[in-house]
């Protein structure tokens, strides 16, 4: 579980650029740790002897305590390690939010309650985001590789909210936002 990347931060505005970063960081750190924060925390089980195997396979029952092996116990942790992993991305005021929740799981379905987007949100933002479509133009001081970033970032953000146009409309816009110079 040694890794030497950094945290992503979590972000309520990419939310969705989050949420796959914090999944790929969290699996990085162990295969188990994201099924941690999607499932529940993981149970120490083991092979019940006292009772006669079922048809469908042996009955699992809770390991005791007592027993369990470094890796039981290093897999018992994976809970701790991803709460105190999402406590590390949160600002103050998204931590006042989640601090009652007692495992990661809870912790992620509250950010994702926080930070899924309903329709008129949504909505909003692809209003917002064809405004500035429209609306593009390059200044007299940026370079025409500041432009291309720009323009670009303004279709990606199109993109993810379900607005695409095809390769002229896109190629007519560009032209039309450069100066006439």
């Amino acid at each position: 579980m040694t890794s030497f990347s950094k945290i992503p931060m979590f972000s309520k505005e990419d939310y969705d650029d989050c949420k796959i970063r914090m999944q790929a960081y969290l699996s990085a750190q162990d295969d188990d740790m994201w099924f941690v924060v999607t499932d529940e925390p993981m149970k120490i089980m083991k092979t019940n002897t006292a009772t006669a195997v079922s048809a469908g396979g042996p009955q699992m029952i809770e390991k005791p305590r007592v027993e369990w092996t470094s890796e039981d116990k290093k897999k018992d942790n994976l809970d701790n390690v991803a709460r105190d992993i999402l406590y590390k991305t949160l600002d103050k005021n998204m931590f006042s939010k989640i601090k009652s929740c007692t495992t990661a799981k809870e912790i992620w379905e509250k950010l994702t309650q926080l930070c899924e987007e309903n329709d008129q949100t949504k909505e909003n933002k692809l209003m917002v985001a064809i405004q500035k479509f429209d609306n593009v133009k390059m200044k007299p001081s940026e370079t025409m590789n500041e432009f291309d970033e720009i323009f670009n970032s303004i279709m990606i953000e199109l993109n993810a909210l379900g607005k695409s146009y095809n390769n002229r409309e896109v190629a007519l816009k560009f032209i039309r936002a450069l100066p006439r110079e």
